[in-house]
């Protein structure tokens, strides 16, 4: 269940790592856990958000691993796995966004999304991810960010989506050394290891500087749209 808690044994299963192996990064301190009774908890949420800032780390074949992963997982769903050109309608892309400052980036890409139908309550999905950016900014070195809710919010969401907006210049958006942000994407997803998989895709495909240029030039939805997609075409030859 995507509420419960992991045991050492179904969070080995999950990562695909040994027990003794995460035992000995929960007793160092280097993987989020508690013992109850004596046994290791591991808190989804925080194990997420450890993956999370894993993957904002990783080098790019660090992140095809992960997603290797996350795919061979027995109780994966065709949703979880989606390409994030299908995840990314050209509706849900905003070229430019008419955003400057973080709380109206943050709404504004909240009512992109919302475009599609797909999401249904756009102030919970504002609330959240206003929450996790509180938490630890989604800004990148690359003026990029990845803004999410902490949590996968179904119950508002028809289906995972992914949208993409573009300031006309770059804004200040939590990054710690300062750097502006000009390219944001949203993900909304509905399951944690849905989340995850789009999360080290679209890292990998944000690695490459061709991609990020062609964003910043695109003259549309449908140009910025079209390089995602031949941009994850071949990352995936």
């Amino acid at each position: 269940m995507e509420d419960e808690d992991f045991d050492l044994e179904s969070l080995a299963e999950y990562l695909h790592l040994g027990a003794a192996l995460l035992a000995r990064l929960a007793e160092r301190g280097q993987l989020p856990g508690r013992r109850v009774a004596g046994q290791w908890r591991f808190s989804r949420p925080e194990i997420t958000f450890w993956l999370e800032q894993r993957i904002g780390l990783a080098e790019p074949a660090d992140l095809a691993r992960m997603e290797n992963v996350l795919e061979r997982a027995e109780t994966v769903s065709a949703d979880e796995l989606q390409s994030i050109a299908d995840l990314l309608p050209i509706q849900a892309i905003a070229v430019p966004l008419a955003a400057r400052t973080r709380a109206s980036v943050i709404e504004g890409m909240v009512q992109v999304a919302a475009r599609t139908g797909w999401l249904w309550d756009e102030r919970r999905m504002i609330e959240g991810v206003r929450i996790r950016e509180q938490m630890y900014s989604t800004a990148l070195d690359e003026g990029v960010a990845l803004m999410h809710p902490r949590r996968p919010l179904a119950g508002v969401l028809e289906r995972p989506l992914i949208a993409f907006g573009r300031t006309e210049s770059g804004i200040p958006f939590g990054h710690p050394r300062g750097v502006l942000t000009d390219l944001f994407f949203l993900l909304c997803s509905t399951t944690d290891r849905g989340h995850l998989h789009a999360l080290a895709r679209l890292s990998r495909l944000l690695s490459d500087p061709r991609l990020l240029a062609e964003l910043r030039s695109a003259e549309d939805a449908a140009a910025a749209h079209a390089a995602l997609r031949t941009r994850e075409q071949a990352l995936l030859q």
